[in-house]
């Protein structure tokens, strides 16, 4: 096949691939399975980079060993690697929303050179970003160079994340399996009572956006009965493969791909990857579509679920920093809760467990420590959800956030958090 000429023709090897990166050029990667972790390794031994910046995201591997003159990197949004080389000084944190990453990329560099994962090529010459569409699908267009590695474990899938073989500058092949979430998260008590919470918002016909981790888990699998969901998120949950099965979900009111299932990428296990591999029913985003508010505005009945580290008296969510350590980023916070105020029927959902550190730090606070990163507005918050109930805060004064905050705080800080309340004249 013609198309099969011209892959042997750009088919190199991985230590060829300095050819096509100049100096002062900046680098962009998907995030966690799409990242393309031995084109990232051959960047350490590049004698010829000055200058240039590595854009990376939530990572699943140690960040590069590469002097910062030669190349920066930056991160937006720390996963457990990068958090540990933040504090240390070896990679840099970018502010943003989610869905304005693309737009981002594009305002400060000109010409990037884009890098990523893809599944083998089609009969006819496509490559799917498989796992990811995110950013790097948004940024092919204003690439100088697109550099892939191909692998036979990343699933194909359909959506705006195909690239053609002639608009690929170079690949490689790689067939090590594709990083893979570890293991089910175990779901404690309080996992399974928020999740029985949260269930109660959702409603048979409403379009949900949720994550991954137990909290989004013990959701689930309170909406197994459930029917006529839509699924439109940023993330694909492993769990979701139940919700298929189950009969829940039939995206039909799916403005943006009306009876599929849209997201921007997916992380989890084997299973999930096998599911999503050449299945019709998903179909992968950009993000500044899937998260955007200007696409989300048309949604209805949107239903998004989150999560928080602190909430303050007035509802600010801190959803980023763990004490002193930045622990994470916006992400599509921010952009997913601003969409449920403003769609129709919507309900924004935040959720955390009331304590931390075996119940000697509440998570329900008076207000927010100096430093502390404002993830989601008081004004964009509706309800907030603990082990102990259901906070709903849009529409509610102060003094009724102070106190229905209080009464899902765990009952040894309430009396606490009440006093502290009345000296802030809060409460009276």
């Amino acid at each position: 096949m013609m198309f099969d000429k011209i892959y042997e023709q750009k088919l190199r090897a991985k230590e060829e691939i300095g050819t096509y990166i100049q100096p002062g050029k900046a680098i962009i990667t998907p995030l966690l399975a799409g990242e393309p972790y031995t084109l990232m390794k051959q960047l350490e031994s590049m004698d010829h980079l000055e200058g240039n910046r590595l854009f990376q995201m939530f990572s699943t591997r140690h960040v590069l060993d590469v002097s910062p003159n030669k190349l920066e990197l930056i991160s937006m949004f720390l996963g457990p690697y990068e958090r540990a080389a933040f504090k240390e000084g070896k990679i840099d944190l970018l502010p943003n929303h989610f869905s304005d990453i693309p737009k981002l990329l594009k305002s400060i560099t000109t010409e990037p050179v884009v890098m990523a994962v893809v599944s083998p090529m089609d009969e006819r010459g496509y490559f799917s970003l498989g796992t990811n569409c995110d950013h790097s699908a948004a940024m092919l267009p204003e690439a100088g160079a697109v550099i892939l590695e191909v692998n036979q474990h990343m699933p194909r899938t359909f959506g705006e994340n195909q690239i053609h073989i002639s608009d690929v500058t170079a690949l490689i092949e790689n067939d090590q399996p594709i990083p893979e979430a570890s293991g089910a998260s175990v779901q404690l008590d309080k996992d399974k009572r928020i999740g029985e919470y949260v269930a109660e918002l959702i409603h048979n016909g409403d379009v949900l956006q949720v994550g991954f981790g137990s909290i989004p888990n013990a959701i689930i699998d309170n909406l197994k009965s459930h029917r006529n969901l839509t699924i439109h998120t940023e993330m694909i949950p492993e769990k979701v493969i139940e919700l298929f099965e189950s009969g829940a979900v039939t995206n039909e009111h799916n403005p943006f791909k009306k009876g599929k299932m849209t997201a921007t990428f997916a992380y989890g296990s084997r299973q999930l990857y096998d599911f999503m591999h050449e299945n019709k029913d998903i179909y992968m985003l950009p993000v500044h579509k899937t998260n955007f508010i200007g696409e989300l505005q048309s949604v209805n009945n949107l239903v998004t679920v989150n999560a928080g580290v602190e909430v303050d008296f007035l509802g600010q969510v801190n959803a980023e920093k763990v004490g002193s350590t930045y622990w994470s980023s916006t992400g599509g916070q921010a952009d997913f809760q601003l969409a449920a105020r403003i769609s129709e029927g919507g309900r924004g959902v935040i959720c955390l467990h009331s304590t931390a550190k075996q119940d000697t730090i509440s998570k329900i606070v008076p207000t927010l420590n100096p430093g502390t990163p404002v993830t989601t507005p008081k004004n964009e918050v509706d309800y907030i959800v603990t082990e102990y109930g259901m906070a709903k805060l849009r529409g509610k004064t102060i003094r009724e956030r102070t106190k229905a905050l209080i009464a899902i705080a765990h009952p040894k800080f309430r009396d606490e958090l009440t006093y502290t309340a009345r000296k802030m004249g809060y409460l009276i």
